[in-house]
């Protein structure tokens, strides 16, 4: 398994390590990374279609955000920078490989909820009503708000399930401040009170021990092909 740490702090070109990561699964390859991604707000394909979608990247600029389009997800979603992203790139067409779409899920989810709770978080699956980048694929805290989403972007010969985990409060109360206004431009849902964080659910407040408990969680998953190769991005901040 190729495993890449760090990022690029220029969205457009941090993006690009993690098409690397699928075009590597396309060739039988899986790959992982789980980092903190520059400061932006990622639209999804279904925003791009919004009558409000121009006016929602005024928006985001104005807030000191840079926006970017990306190939998973549907709906916004804000990286203030200490939120992280984390995406698992797996070959298909193998029998002993990760199956079906629901499958994919399901394991995603399992291994995020098994991750967090191993450093004291209270989670659960599922999400509140209204939440940003509303989705059947999510982590709550427990009886609270949404602290992340999953997605998948899907090849005849490989997957890239990938998602966003909000670990602090303060990037918590930056996600709810920022996605009230784009999501209003949008014309999309949002209640302000349903964003959590790892921190709220009882984890950790700094984001390096969760990028390892979700690395390791991930490298052990049955599905991965083991043998963990480490590359590092040559400009991590």
């Amino acid at each position: 398994m190729r495993v890449l740490r760090g990022y690029d702090p220029r969205p457009g070109a941090d993006r690009k390590h993690t098409a690397g990561l699928l075009a590597g699964a396309s060739g039988g390859r899986s790959g992982l990374r789980v980092w903190t991604p520059p400061r932006q707000i990622a639209f999804g394909r279904r925003d791009a279609h919004e009558s409000g979608f121009e006016r929602a990247k005024r928006i985001t600029a104005e807030r000191g955000f840079e926006p970017v389009e990306r190939d998973v997800g549907g709906r916004a979603v804000v990286y203030p920078g200490d939120t992280l992203a984390f995406a698992h790139a797996v070959p298909l067409g193998d029998d002993s490989g990760p199956g079906s779409i629901a499958d994919r899920y399901e394991r995603a989810t399992e291994t995020v909820l098994e991750a967090l709770r191993d450093l004291g978080a209270d989670v659960s699956s599922g999400e509140p009503p209204e939440s940003f980048c509303p989705g059947d694929h999510s982590i709550r805290v427990a009886g609270g708000g949404k602290i992340a989403g999953i997605a998948q972007r899907v090849r005849d010969d490989a997957a890239l399930v990938a998602g966003c985990l909000v670990v602090t409060r303060a990037d918590a109360r930056d996600i709810t401040d920022a996605t009230a206004a784009v999501y209003d431009a949008l014309g999309v849902p949002f209640d302000a009170t349903t964003v959590g964080s790892v921190a709220e659910a009882g984890g950790p407040g700094d984001p390096k021990p969760v990028v390892r408990a979700l690395e390791g969680a991930f490298i052990d998953d049955p599905w991965g092909d083991g043998d963990p190769q480490i590359e590092r991005i040559d400009n991590d901040g």
